[in-house]
């Protein structure tokens, strides 16, 4: 029995064995010539191609950023302390990829898409590379969709598409990610997915943002996309591109994504150490002259797809810092001219708790009145209009008396705007909400109340506020409020007329 059982298996090794073609193969080893600061000089690979991925013999990846004729820059993924001249290096043939899927949901992890919230390994994805080609012009459809952010100002005034970029810009601490953050939150009841993608952030700080998301978002509909400041340049350097990667995922089933980008200021940073390492040659503000294609190819990829590709979206929120408000800088001319409009923060409006602390002057949306419902479009009429108006007056008139009354009303009026549009964090308004509000200012109903009652009628009204209310049953209930709040004040009730 023994005998016919070994019989049974060498048959079928043999079998096995014959099947096997042997043939001599060749295989190109290279050797690590320098390595520091997260670059491997490397030399014996003739055949690599750029963004190529390699493999040392100690197991750490690299892709080939720079190909020399004498040596291959290679910009390292992982941390470099057990790498030293002399080592071997070979190549992949492949490029860099990430996983994508559903199994990502609610995770956090790196570009790579290695865990960093727990050990349990990612659920269902698959792997796509991180530099793609963005959609061609025939394969999209013109922006036309909202993607409501819950702020009233943004909604009113610079309303958001899905599929467009829109740049957030500001100096440092001035309420940039708090922006981006609010729109995630908001899209708590929506179907967005929403990816977060921190680049050489303070761990404290990315914890913070993924701690709000969990307590007042979907955390379940959003991937944390983390390359903080500790980690190896390499990582930071592809963590945009990873995160454009797995909303596209999304994208191509037809579904809706939220990338944010926090921050494109430190990506360009990033990109600037490793050019520089490398040898590339320095130009204006010691950036390479490839940064803006690099942010270009990276920023295309966010598109409206058309119909007969399934309808899916990908908007970007990329957010870049400025040095006490130099919009002229490079890097910040650069993603305005990418981009399809910016909100610019400004420092003194912040200064002045004037939050969210939006330059209504400089901000733009590109898309604007095309994304935006159209009983939003009508409500918000001249706002931006009167805002602007009331901000020139209201400089000139610091240095003397008011005499005209016509001036003194624009004032008046102008006061009660800018109460309005302050709004707390994490406190999104339904579009209905939004519409009720900026109907009563326009019909004058808040002119006999005192400003600092605006924001109370408001949380009054978010208090008693049902999920589905039509604009007109929030304008009523509004109604109500503001005369309670007016007698309350001790003023007569509003008339309804506007301000003159």
């Amino acid at each position: 029995m023994t005998e016919a059982g070994d019989d049974t298996w060498l048959a079928r090794n043999r079998a096995t064995l014959a099947r096997l073609q042997f043939a001599p193969q060749a295989r190109s080893v290279g050797r690590v010539e320098h390595v520091a600061d997260g670059i491997a000089l490397v030399s014996g690979l003739p055949e690599v191609r750029l963004n190529e991925l390699l493999r040392f013999e100690t197991g750490q990846l690299g892709f080939a950023l720079t190909l020399d004729v004498e040596a291959i820059g290679v910009v390292l993924l992982d941390q470099s302390e057990s790498i030293c001249a002399g080592a071997r290096v070979s190549g992949t043939g492949e490029v860099v990829r990430t996983p994508v899927g559903q199994g990502l949901l609610g995770r956090v992890v790196d570009p790579l898409g290695r865990p960093l919230d727990r050990d349990e390994a990612l659920g269902e994805t698959v792997f796509m590379p991180v530099e793609r080609a963005a959609p061609a012009i025939i394969e999209r459809d013109p922006v036309s969709e909202p993607l409501a952010t819950g702020i009233l100002l943004i909604d009113a005034l610079f309303a958001i598409g899905r599929g467009q970029r829109e740049l957030i810009i500001g100096d440092r601490a001035t309420g940039k990610t708090s922006i981006a953050v609010d729109t995630i939150v908001n899209q708590k009841d929506s179907d967005v997915i929403c990816v977060y993608v921190a680049i050489g952030q303070r761990a404290t700080a990315v914890q913070r943002v993924i701690d709000a998301v969990r307590r007042h978002g979907a955390p379940e509909r959003c991937v944390f996309v983390v390359a903080p400041a500790a980690a190896p340049a390499g990582l930071q350097w592809i963590a945009p591109f990873a995160g454009m990667t797995i909303a596209e995922y999304f994208r191509d089933q037809g579904r809706h994504a939220l990338l944010v980008i926090d921050d494109l200021t430190r990506h360009a940073a990033t990109h600037r150490e490793l050019a520089l390492l490398t040898r590339e040659p320095p130009g204006r503000e010691a950036y390479p002259g490839d940064i803006f294609y690099l942010h270009a190819r990276l920023l295309e990829r966010a598109a409206k797809l058309s119909g007969e590709l399934g309808g899916g979206s990908v908007t970007a929120l990329p957010i870049a810092e400025t040095d006490a408000g130099n919009l002229s800088a490079y890097i910040p001319t650069n993603l305005i001219s990418i981009t399809d409009g910016q909100i610019v923060l400004d420092a003194g409006l912040f200064a002045a708790n004037q939050r969210p602390a939006v330059d209504v002057g400089l901000s733009v949306s590109r898309v604007g009145g095309k994304a935006q419902t159209a009983a939003l479009r009508h409500a918000s009429g001249r706002l931006r209009l009167d805002y602007s108006q009331f901000q020139e007056l209201e400089m000139f008139t610091r240095f003397g008396g008011i005499t005209d009354a016509r001036i003194s009303a624009q004032i008046v009026r102008g006061q009660r705007i800018r109460a309005l549009i302050r709004q707390a964090r994490f406190a999104p308004l339904p579009e209905s909400v939004e519409v009720a509000l900026l109907g009563a200012l326009a019909d004058g109903l808040f002119d006999a109340l005192p400003p600092a009652c605006i924001a109370t009628a408001r949380e009054r009204l978010l208090a008693g506020a049902i999920s589905g209310d039509e604009a007109a049953a929030v304008r009523a209930r509004l109604d109500g409020i503001v005369q309670d709040l007016t007698r309350e004040a001790g003023h007569r009730p509003s008339d309804g007329a506007s301000a003159p």
